[in-house]
């Protein structure tokens, strides 16, 4: 009886909502996406994480997270009430090119992404780009900022990364719940932007 949900145990959303704006978190393997929602997300998160096998060495290239033993296939979801009124909705995709096809369903109805990128691999998230793109789907990039990275400005980064001027571009690290906070909040306030 003791595991039934209470209304005011935060996993109901307010009365008081407006609003729910549906964000995809996007990004190469291993940057960082599910950390990412579970460090924002206010209710626990779902993931879809499995178990790498020896299967996927030659398609999965842990490369940037050597220790990386789970990976990803079909989506993390998270929330986050950002005001009494407006609700984020974060729907995390998987990074590999194979997973390419769950792309067209969490699509549908994405007010914006946050694609996370990795400064040491930022080659790694022209794909990812090329996707949000196709799809229509504007964007803010959030530079990760792993242990060790090389700390190259944003503006070296918009320039390797060939952005339109007005894209968001910040660091963040996805552990930290204060930066990327400030990451969902750029993408958000560049999206009121472009409704005005």
């Amino acid at each position: 009886m003791g595991s039934r949900l209470a209304l005011d145990d935060g996993v109901y959303l307010r009365n008081s909502v407006q609003t729910a704006a549906k964000i995809l978190v996007v990004g190469h393997f291993a940057v960082g996406k599910t950390t990412f929602i579970g460090t924002m997300s206010e209710i626990p998160p779902l993931r879809t994480e499995e178990i790498m096998t020896q299967a996927g060495a030659g398609i999965d290239d842990p490369k940037g997270a050597p220790n990386k033993t789970t990976t990803t296939v079909a989506m993390d979801f998270g929330r986050l009430t950002l005001s009494e009124k407006l609700v984020l909705y974060l729907f995390g995709t998987p990074g590999q090119q194979r997973f390419v096809q769950v792309w067209e369903d969490m699509t549908r109805g994405a007010l914006g992404a946050l694609v996370l990128v990795d400064p040491e691999r930022l080659d790694e998230s022209f794909p990812v780009m090329d996707l949000v793109e196709h799809y229509g789907i504007p964007y803010a990039i959030a530079v990760n900022r792993f242990d060790g990275t090389p700390s190259h400005s944003l503006d070296e980064i918009r320039e390797a990364l060939d952005l339109l001027p007005e894209t968001p571009v910040v660091s963040c690290d996805a552990r930290d719940q204060r930066s990327s906070a400030d990451s969902l909040i750029a993408l958000v306030r560049y999206l009121q932007s472009r409704l005005n």
